[in-house]
């Protein structure tokens, strides 16, 4: 999956079904040594992450890191906090729409760029039961006709 420079890691396809997705934006992550290195070992996993935004700085919570498993007694805590570097305007830009519209957001993918790891956030809105059913549906649709049309 390498197009550009880019390496996808981790996706979060819970994201998809959960939220309407809009606007999305790149970021860098601050990452400690033995972090990154795991990361790159495929021990990431970003389904129960969220972004949250704290004295004009934003922060992911809930990404999991697994431990590397060839560090030291300096290797890091799985679930820190860890911040996202992003422009002073951005921040507040996302800050607004999530006050004022009651968005959340979510990571989306982490991945390896040109050697840096970044993470794409979006700002999600949450669907009703009702939503989710039709997107199930939906996809049901479309694999019966790709199947019929294999078929032929």
């Amino acid at each position: 999956m390498e197009k550009d420079g880019i390496k996808v890691l981790v996706t979060n396809r819970k994201a998809h079904f959960n939220y309407f997705l809009s606007d999305f934006l790149e970021c860098g992550i601050s990452l400690m040594g033995t972090e990154i290195k795991s990361i790159r070992n495929h021990g990431a996993n970003i389904n129960d992450a969220y972004v949250i935004i704290r004295n004009n700085e934003a922060f992911i919570v809930n990404m999991n890191i697994a431990i590397y498993e060839k560090g030291t007694i300096y290797n890091h805590d799985p679930l820190r906090s860890r911040k996202l570097l992003l422009h002073k305007y951005q921040i507040l830009k996302l800050n607004q729409k999530i006050e004022k519209d009651g968005y959340t957001l979510i990571p989306t993918k982490l991945y390896l760029k040109k050697g840096r790891c970044k993470v794409e956030i979006a700002l999600g809105k949450g669907k009703k039961l009702f939503d989710k059913r039709e997107t199930i549906k939906k996809r049901d649709d479309e694999r019966n006709i790709a199947k019929v049309l294999k078929r032929d």
